[in-house]
């Protein structure tokens, strides 16, 4: 199978689209469809829809991620010949709230990687390991324990959230009354929000205003000016609540438990990258 081929396969996953490869790659748009053409020529597989954004299909996802560990190997094999790590791509799934609290040291161990590139995918952690099974990412924050095939597992710790609101909003609708006071999500994929809401409500019709704050930092800062209550958790809201600016509206507690999922690959980067991972985790409690 010609590299050059499942290198175009890859680039059209990650730009999402047959032009946005083609200028990564440094070719012409027909030069990626004919490489593409050509492979799924080879395989006798329809490889990507033809979609915006273009994504590989069932078929091509698994050459997807064969294209993506060549690419890591690839790269660790120049440093060693040359030296030097040229960009080294570390593709990688993290849910918001992670990537706001207890991930961020990850990063400033990354800029120390010899010049390595990273690409965060942000997802619910229920949901990053489907981007893990479809080889977009070689590691992931995830709330499964069981490890994707060809994957190993390993803990990380708890998140835990409760419930928060600023004291005028909690006074307004007092008991709390979940039907009416307003509420936060961080979006319609937001799992956990959705619920913990429907456990709230019980068997009540009345489903309160709903404000979408697609982004960690923006809704802490959502709750903190009023706009309704959220789970936060405790990495976010211990500050504010030993401020003042935010109550806990119950005593309900819930507890994420969160893994790190990565390829079983010999990589001394990804060795590195795991290691930055479990170190910067040891701020969370115990799974």
């Amino acid at each position: 199978m010609n590299p050059l081929h499942l290198e175009s396969l890859l680039a059209i996953v990650d730009e999402g689209s047959f032009e946005h490869a083609a200028h990564s790659l440094g070719i012409t748009p027909s030069a990626v469809s004919q490489r593409i053409k050509a492979l799924e020529r080879d395989t006798g597989r329809v490889l990507v829809r033809r979609s915006t954004p273009a994504t590989a299909t069932e078929a091509g996802e698994v050459l997807v991620q064969a294209a993506r560990r060549m690419r890591l190997l690839q790269a660790e094999t120049d440093a060693r010949l040359e030296g030097r790590l040229g960009r080294v791509p570390l593709s990688i799934a993290v849910n918001a709230d992670s990537l706001a609290t207890w991930f961020t040291p990850v990063m400033s161990d990354v800029a120390g990687f010899d010049g390595a590139t990273l690409r965060i995918r942000i997802e619910d952690e229920a949901r990053t390991l489907a981007l893990l099974r479809r080889g977009d990412v070689l590691g992931a924050v995830t709330r499964e324990s069981r490890p994707v095939s060809g994957c190993e597992s390993l803990p990380l710790g708890v998140v835990r959230y409760r419930a928060v609101a600023t004291p005028d909003l909690a006074a307004q609708y007092p008991g709390p009354d979940w039907s009416r006071m307003p509420t936060l999500r961080f979006g319609p994929g937001d799992a956990l929000q959705a619920a913990d809401l429907e456990e709230r409500l019980g068997e009540k019709q009345q489903r309160p205003r709903m404000s979408e704050i697609p982004s960690s930092e923006a809704l802490a800062r959502a709750t903190l000016r009023g706009l309704g209550w959220g789970l936060m958790s405790d990495l976010q809201a211990d500050i504010h609540l030993r401020r003042g600016d935010l109550v806990t509206l119950d005593d309900r507690i819930i507890d994420v438990p969160l893994h790190w999922q990565r390829w079983r690959l010999e990589s001394e980067l990804l060795e590195k990258l795991t290691d930055s991972v479990l170190a910067a985790a040891q701020q969370l409690p115990a799974v």
